[in-house]
Formats: C-alpha cells, structure tokens, sequence
C-alpha cells in the first residue's frame, strides 16, 4: 500500500537516516502482533534486516521520516521539538477487523535534526522497561501501543540516571498514529492554516473514521470532540490500571487517544493520588490522581491550536463530553478488571466508588483486591489475605459485589492462583539486575509469560475447567 503518511507533504517531516549499530541481538519479537499485520512470516535474517538495519520494507516508506512537533513539557512551551531519538519506518494495517492504520515508529535508531544535544540512542534498559510496561497495559486492556522488537545494539552509552557505561538497544513499536497534540501546536505557532486543515483530513481519513462530517468548517469541533472522548477513555483505563505516565506532555499525547511513550512510568503499588512516576517531577503535576484534570489541559491546548482553522465559540463545547466519558471508561474497566456484566450504570457507579473508597482507606496492595474478587467473590477466613477484607468500607463493597452476575460461567484458572501478576517498580528492577548483572534473560521472559497469561484470563480466554464453585457465593 502507499502509506498514507505521504498525503502530507515534507512540511510534516524530515528524510533521515537510521544510524549504524555493531551488533544486532534480538531480545524481544512480538509473536502476537507481527502476525496481525502481516509480518509473522519473516525468517531472522528479515528481521534483523528491518528491524535492526531499517531496510525499507517492499511497497512502503523508501526512507524513515522524523516528524515534526511541538509541545508542552510540564507546561512550557517548547518549540525545539520533533522526533530526536526515533522515526516513522513504515505504516501498515492490521489484517482483520476494521483494518486499522498502524505506525511502525523506533526508539533509539539514531540522530535526527530533532536530537538537540541528545545521542539518539535508547538504553537496554529502556527499552526492557517498555516491553514490560506496553504488555501489562495491554493485558490489563488499556489502550496503548504495543512493542514489536527489540534488539540490543552494542554500543556504550553514558547516561545520568543509569551506571555507565550502559548497553543499549533499539525498538521498534506499533502505534494507531504518531500524530501528537503537539504536531498541531507546531502549526498553529507558525500560523500554517493550509498544513493545518492538511493534517486535519488526514485525520479524519485513516484515524478517527467514527467522526462526520468529513468536510467542512463543522468537522473540526466535532474531531475534537472525538479526540476527547479517546483521550477520556485512556485516562479511566490508565486510573484502574493504576498506571502513572509520568510526562504527559501534549507531545506525549496523540490524536488516536491511544497511550505510548514510556519513559518513567511506575504501577501503583498502592492507591495513592500523590504518587509520582518521575523522580524530576518535584510538584506533583502528573502525579496519579491528577492525570485526569492534565488530560484535559492538554486538550485544552489542542483546542487552541485548532482555532487557526475554527474559532473559540465553535470549539467551546467540544471537551463538554470528556468527564462523563471519563466515567464510563472506569466504570467498564473496573467491571473488566473484576470479571463482571454491567449492572446499570447506577450500579457500576456505585460498585466503582466503594472499590476505590475501600482502596483509598485500607492498606491493600493495588492490584491485589482485583483478583481476590474477581467474578465477585468474597474471601473466605481461611484465604491467606482475609485480614485485608474487613472493616465498613469491604462490608458495603461486598454487599455490591453480590449484586452483580460474573462475566464468564467458567471460571479462569489464573484466579485461582495465590497472587496476582503485577509490574511495580522493585520488580522491574530485579529483572533487569538479571540482565546487567548475568545476561539471564529468564525472569523477563517468565515476566511476559505471566503478563499474557493474566491478560487471556481476563478476556475470557484459556479458561479452566473448575466452575465457579471457587467463589463464596
């Protein structure tokens, strides 16, 4: 197919080139998604030679193209942006359903005229790091981009925030669109109205079919609205999840809603609203439990870069219908995460606000309460963490709980095991001592296994023969 990327034209992007690198050790290949989209049926050698080479794949992009942006970075404009470490290699579709356009973008593939004073490379480290964290979100059903390979490059690289010298890798993701609420700022700040109503067709076109108009003055609100209510549905998967971005920069966030870039995240090892992903984050601001009101700020900002091609009264009720869609993503995720058919939309509230009431009250592990009480079960004395389910917050919870009907009649066999899988950051870091330290690549591949495994469970998949019997009730 000719990637839709070249309907813009080179205002949008620069033609670079991927660095060379030593050595070329995959460490990682995404066996689930290179099929989907048509890649499942390379040897290693086409691997490597794509996706370590970045030889242009047949009938795609001739050259990777670095795209252009802008951004808030913790609320201040920077307009010295654009892709410094990484490139669009190429878009493909996914080979079932709606056929979805989906961006092979790197990490760490070398400089770009965007890389400032950086050495466009990405650590080992780093790249391990986001393997984990886009298979967890992905098996916990949030919305985000997914890695597809990842090899190890042999280069030495000094870094501030890591022993070095530190190995180093490069990655290669999948993404549902790199158009970042900063490659609109970029063009409001240099007043390009023409570009502007390019990109916004573009949109429209190939990432955001649910929104009509097409044409006209109208379809700019009404893709807003839209890019909204994507936006809104990550954050409440990103709350239940209890994953914290940690540099939700509006260059950190596209168009598609789709959540990607994964620099120091952290997962919850308990609920609380001031827990911070990034050391350099001293105020607080994206902390957890504000990620919901930056969201909005950060649509905030794309709606005034839009107004080039709209107006402020046009665009003034475009974010109306994010809180109410933020809502009803946490309810259904929280519903997803516990093993539960809706009860109504009173009840799912009602069920979501005691869960996080009881979360936000007791010392309970965040991940914990999710699979003790998955398909509504209620611990029995003698379960080994009976003394986490006390008290009036689990009494009201529990009467809830029994209100409603568990989404599968058989019930996975993952929740009968002793303890849920999680990626808090103190296992993060045992993985990769493993690697540093021996090369034993052992726990992070149990880790992906165990991730997968947890991920089938909740979508119904792999299920065991024992009813739900295993539940109290």
């Amino acid at each position: 197919m000719r990637p839709p990327i070249l309907e813009l034209d080179d205002g949008f992007y620069d033609v670079v080139k991927p660095a060379t690198f030593p050595r070329h050790r995959l460490r990682f290949r995404n066996r689930v998604w290179d099929a989907r989209i048509g890649l499942g049926q390379l040897g290693g050698g086409a691997w490597e030679s794509h996706f370590a080479r970045f030889v242009a794949l047949p009938e795609n992009l001739p050259a990777p193209l670095a795209l252009r942006y802008h951004g808030h970075q913790f609320r201040s404009y920077n307009p010295g942006l654009g892709d410094g470490r990484g490139f669009l290699f190429g878009q493909v579709r996914e080979l079932e359903g709606d056929r979805r356009l989906l961006d092979l973008g790197t990490k760490g593939s070398g400089k770009t005229p965007w890389s400032r004073s950086g050495d466009g490379r990405l650590t080992l480290k780093g790249g391990v790091r986001e393997v984990l964290a886009t298979e967890m979100l992905e098996a916990l059903g949030v919305d985000t981009s997914k890695s597809l390979s990842l090899f190890e490059t042999g280069e030495p690289l000094i870094r501030g925030d890591e022993p070095s010298p530190t190995r180093s890798s490069v990655l290669t993701r999948l993404s549902h669109s790199h158009v970042r609420y900063g490659t609109f700022q970029r063009l409001a700040a240099e007043r390009d109205a023409r570009r502007m109503n390019d990109l916004v067709d573009y949109c429209l076109r190939n990432l955001l079919p649910e929104v009509t108009p097409k044409i006209g003055l109208e379809r700019v609100p009404a893709m807003l609205a839209a890019v909204a209510a994507r936006a809104a549905r990550t954050c409440g998967q990103w709350m239940v999840a209890g994953f914290v971005h940690g540099v939700l920069n509006t260059d950190n966030m596209n168009v598609t809603g789709e959540s990607f870039d994964y620099g120091p995240y952290r997962f919850l090892p308990a609920y609380d609203p001031d827990f911070t992903a990034a050391y350099f984050d001293g105020s607080g601001l994206y902390a957890y439990g504000r990620q919901p009101e930056t969201v909005v700020w950060n649509l905030e900002r794309l709606a005034e870069a839009l107004r080039l091609v709209s107006t402020k009264e046009a665009l003034a009720g475009a974010l109306d219908g994010y809180p109410a869609a933020l809502e009803e993503s946490t309810r259904a995720q929280v519903l997803f995460r516990l093993g539960l058919e809706s009860g109504g939309a009173a009840q799912d509230d009602a069920l979501t606000s005691a869960l996080f009431g009881f979360l936000a009250e007791g010392d309970v592990p965040f991940d914990v309460p999710f699979f003790d009480l998955f398909g509504g079960r209620t611990p029995e004395p003698e379960h080994p963490r009976a003394a986490l389910y006390v008290g009036p917050r689990f009494t009201e919870l529990a009467q809830l709980l029994a209100q409603f009907r568990p989404r599968f009649e058989v019930f996975p066999t993952y929740f009968a095991g002793e303890a849920p899988c999680t990626l808090v950051y103190d296992e993060i870091e045992r993985i990769w001592a493993a690697i540093a330290d021996t090369d034993d690549w052992t726990p992070f591949c149990r880790k992906i296994t165990d991730i997968r495994a947890m991920g089938a469970a909740l979508r119904g998949e792999n299920r065991g023969a024992r009813e739900a019997a295993l539940s109290s009730r």
